[in-house]
């Protein structure tokens, strides 16, 4: 396993290797979802391919100067994570690799994005087609894949790439959970025991949701009012935002008519946990 803190470095590394190239873009802390998103490369790479993992705590993607610090970032950890599951390349750069201190263009997406993350963290998926577009450009990959629990992030990449005709596939996984429904995150660390005993409730929460689908509910003020009484029970959570959007436009919505996303986001303490869950009618 190869790696390179440069963005020269990794261009000559990726030429000497096979195709298809597949970029798995991390911030790092590496726990089994993100294995997940590396196993699935591997296979989708080939006996021929390249699977190449990012590592890189973007900072102009944090809205919070206190998240940005606090970020995991067990690098030694994550080097072994990497070279167990069989990645060819690691690019961990500094941020002065990857942004001029002078930069003065960012990559914006001006609809998919204004809404749930977009609306509560400004400025946050300019950071994130700004960074994702570099590592495309420096990796020269064919194909990338992302997480699903970051539903929103994975719709404005592949309208990025669709818009700017960026020639490179985006491959979705699916979320990847612990045994009692919390969505695997690098921030999970960072709750305390009795947050992390709580925090399932979010996809019991998104559940119960389906279950009243499933009965006949069809308005957002039904399914919206059911999840909010259901994170209201929780004295240790806040609620930054709750949402049902149309699945592919990611419009609010006022009824269940065509598959929609109920989406939320929640604080305990610091540390914000995100979660959805599709419906369809």
């Amino acid at each position: 396993m190869t790696v390179v803190t440069q963005a020269s470095e990794l261009r000559a590394s990726m030429a000497s290797h096979g195709q298809p190239r597949v970029l798995v873009p991390t911030m790092g802390a590496l726990h089994a979802g993100h294995l997940a998103l590396v196993q699935h490369a591997r296979e989708v790479a080939g006996a021929e391919g390249t699977v190449v993992v990012s590592i890189f705590v973007n900072p102009i993607q944090f809205d919070r100067a206190g998240d940005l610090a606090a970020y995991p970032r067990p690098l030694a950890a994550d080097l072994a994570a990497c070279r167990a599951a069989g990645v060819a390349v690691v690019f961990v750069p500094e941020v002065a690799a990857m942004y001029y201190p002078d930069r003065s263009v960012t990559v914006t997406e001006t609809q998919l994005s204004r809404g749930l993350c977009g609306a509560a963290r400004p400025g946050h998926f300019d950071g994130v087609c700004t960074v994702v577009l570099k590592l495309f450009l420096l990796s020269g990959c064919d194909m990338a894949v992302f997480g699903n629990k970051d539903f929103q992030q994975l719709a404005v990449i592949r309208r990025m790439v669709r818009d700017l005709d960026v020639p490179v596939t985006i491959i979705g996984h699916p979320t990847v959970r612990e045994a009692d429904g919390l969505a695997l995150s690098s921030r999970n660390v960072r709750l305390s025991a009795a947050q992390r005993a709580d925090a399932p409730r979010l996809r019991q929460v998104l559940l119960a949701a389906r279950a009243a689908v499933q009965a006949g509910a069809r308005t957002a003020a039904d399914l919206l009012a059911g999840a909010r009484h259901g994170l209201a029970a929780s004295p240790l959570l806040r609620l930054d935002y709750l949402a049902l959007v149309d699945a592919d436009s990611l419009e609010e919505v006022a009824r269940l008519e065509r598959p929609a996303v109920l989406a939320m986001a929640v604080f305990y303490g610091e540390v914000r946990l995100i979660d959805h869950i599709r419906l369809e009618p």
